[in-house]
């Protein structure tokens, strides 16, 4: 990609956190995401990658050429990794509030982070890109940055939750900001794949 171009890629969400992110890791490679309104549909699986392979194999399906889908998920060691790939879920309904309530007394905080990006270039052929960051839970919620569970979420080497680190720190070390770094520099060095996209 030539300095000062740009390709600019659909990505499968209605998650505009999610959009921000990837773009403010993603602008360093000449890319840009945009949200297009495509149903992602969600396989039960315990795997991460598996999950978002299907997600962009049917996203694929529906728009008719490569879109971007992004699946990450929060996973607690004394819960058995709970809730993994039910995080959206898991979130929508008990919160924050909730899984705090499950760790009540638990002196065993470990937890990861671990995002997957993935993109079907045809009906067989995925590439999957996975990013992840350890770290614990906090106490409380702390912070008003981010989404989802930022404010319960500690990285490892930092006391301050994701949440209250703002947008340029947590997208120097964040899971979703690996994936999509591992994404960028793929695509830099496969500049045919770029043909796939219109650049303005």
């Amino acid at each position: 990609m030539g300095r000062g171009s740009r390709v600019r890629i659909p990505m499968a969400t209605r998650n505009r956190n999610k959009i921000d992110e990837a773009n403010y890791v993603l602008r360093d490679f000449g890319i840009e995401l945009y949200p297009v309104n495509v149903e992602k549909l969600e396989i039960q699986s315990e795997d991460l990658e598996e999950i978002a392979r299907f997600a962009a194999l049917q996203a694929y399906q529906a728009l008719g050429k490569p879109v971007v889908v992004e699946d990450s998920g929060l996973f607690i060691e004394a819960l058995g990794g709970f809730p993994g790939p039910y995080s959206s879920y898991v979130y929508k309904t008990i919160g924050l509030k909730g899984v705090l309530k499950l760790m009540e007394g638990e002196e065993n905080r470990k937890a990861y982070f671990e995002a997957v990006v993935a993109i079907a270039l045809s009906e067989r052929d995925v590439k999957t890109f996975v990013g992840r960051v350890e770290g614990r839970i906090a106490g409380e919620a702390r912070g008003s940055h981010g989404f989802g569970f930022d404010p319960i979420f500690i990285p490892m080497g930092f006391d301050t939750t994701f949440a209250e680190l703002g947008i340029e720190v947590k997208c120097s070390l964040s899971h979703r900001a690996k994936a999509f770094r591992a994404f960028g520099e793929w695509l830099r060095t496969n500049i045919d794949i770029l043909s796939l996209w219109e650049t303005p």
